[in-house]
């Protein structure tokens, strides 16, 4: 009997011990502060061309309750609500979501710490919540004292099937998101905290914020910058040469022109290239070649090889009337975010509808980007009035542009010109508004925003 009480009395000793033990390790761990909700301003990426929209951010932040001077201790952001939402349009694969922020330092310190989450996260369904993975950072403490940790400006990169970035800032101040109390245990000094493995604070000092990969750069409306390299000269007014015999081919150079284009959503607002048109004669019809100046415009994001085709629908005027419309090969390398972007050369034929002196304009420029779906269709009406490139002396062929269009999908992509797809196509804008809103979701960056009213627009 004595034996057994004397049993009991271990056990609930040991019990005791253990739970002593146990508040011991609890008061040295991690302390995670109450969740802090803070209204949020996110830019989309700029491909989309939308407005920036409102949400709301909720986030816990983690880190030691207690550490001593010289140690380094692990933050950790936990998004429990991005300002974001996928919405019924595109499922995002796994894994493709990247996360970045930036903590601000308190009181007994100053300046940032880089927090960085992996590209990891389930598939997200369409009409669903944004899920991120938790950001981690690093800091090292340096003086004693108590620190404060306030969530700030995060950013999401989404890789596929392009590279967009979201960036998320607050509209409010946000409340204090944990409290480390730091003791002087004996070690280092020399004030200040510094964070390891990133870029931030070193003695209080701040330098720099997140961290993004593959950032998305807005096309800025591209000035042109050099020449062309097509063949220059005079007006061609080749006589008798363009006449409609059976004299075999002949090649009529253009002139160089300026001209200058005002672009829709989601391209950039204007364009300036010089832009050559150049023909060569095939019997009675005209093959037709137009070139712009290399740089004509940066690109909207980083794109695959084979994303982005151009196409123009060329004016005719003199003794004829018409378009014709030329395209151009997708672009043959990848193209870096925010980098310079070289159209590929854009050909067609014309055949005259009239006889006499016939002249050919630069005209409304189109340039789509496809990754795979529908593609993008950015328009670019000329603004005021351009030169005519070149002239020739035509002769009348049956079924001739003579107010009508002469298309060409040659060097296109399938289901014909590029340039059928613009502004006055009152469907295509409402593909447009739809594909915007795609890749608004693909930098996980559609909140509360659905591109349904803009298609009934």
């Amino acid at each position: 009997m004595r034996t057994t009480r004397t049993t009991r009395r271990i056990s609930a000793a040991g019990v005791a011990l253990m739970l002593g033990g146990a508040g011991i390790l609890l008061a040295a761990g991690p302390a995670t502060a109450a969740e802090v909700s803070y209204a949020t301003e996110c830019i989309p990426p700029p491909i989309s061309g939308l407005p920036p929209v409102q949400g709301t951010t909720r986030v816990l932040i983690s880190a030691p309750a207690e550490a001593k001077v010289g140690d380094e201790v692990e933050v950790v952001w936990k998004t429990v609500q991005a300002a974001s939402r996928n919405p019924d349009i595109l499922d995002l694969q796994k894994d493709t979501v990247k996360p970045t922020g930036v903590v601000k330092l308190g009181g007994g310190a100053s300046g940032t710490l880089t927090m960085e989450g992996p590209r990891q996260n389930p598939p997200i369904p369409k009409n669903s919540p944004m899920v991120l993975p938790d950001m981690k950072g690093r800091l090292k403490l340096e003086k004693a004292g108590e620190i404060t940790l306030t969530p700030d400006t995060y950013t999401i990169n989404v890789s596929k099937p392009m590279s967009t970035d979201t960036k998320c800032s607050p509209k409010e101040t946000p409340a204090v998101g944990a409290t480390i109390k730091v003791t002087d245990g004996g070690g280092s000094s020399g004030g200040g905290t510094t964070t390891s493995g990133g870029t931030t604070t070193a003695g209080g000092t701040t330098t720099g914020g997140t961290t993004t990969s593959g950032g998305t750069t807005t096309a800025s409306g591209g000035t042109t910058s050099g020449g062309t390299t097509s063949t220059s000269g005079g007006t061609a007014t080749g006589g008798g040469t363009t006449s409609g015999g059976g004299g075999g081919q002949t090649d009529f150079p253009g002139k160089e022109v300026a001209v200058s284009f005002a672009c829709q959503a989601p391209g950039p607002a204007s364009i300036s290239s010089k832009v050559t048109v150049n023909a060569r004669k095939n019997g009675g019809s005209y093959a037709l070649t137009v070139r712009t100046a290399k740089g004509v415009m940066n690109s909207p994001a980083a794109l695959p090889k084979g994303a982005l085709k151009p196409s123009m629908a060329v004016r005719i005027g003199g003794a004829d009337s018409g378009t014709v419309t030329v395209t151009g090969a997708a672009n043959p390398e990848p193209l870096e975010a925010g980098k310079p972007v070289d159209l590929t050369d854009m050909t067609g034929t014309y055949k005259p509808g009239a006889s006499g002196k016939a002249t050919l304009s630069p005209g409304k420029l189109t340039i789509s980007v496809s990754l795979g779906g529908s593609p993008i269709v950015i328009p670019c009406e000329v603004k005021g009035s351009v030169q005519a490139s070149l002239t020739l002396d035509t002769e009348k062929q049956a079924g001739g542009a003579a107010g009508g269009s002469s298309t060409s999908t040659s060097g296109g992509g399938p289901g014909g010109g590029l340039a059928d797809t613009g502004a006055e196509d009152g469907g295509a804008l409402r593909a447009l508004a739809l594909v915007a809103g795609t890749v608004i979701l693909l930098g996980g960056a559609v909140f509360t925003f659905t591109p349904w009213a803009r298609l009934r627009r």
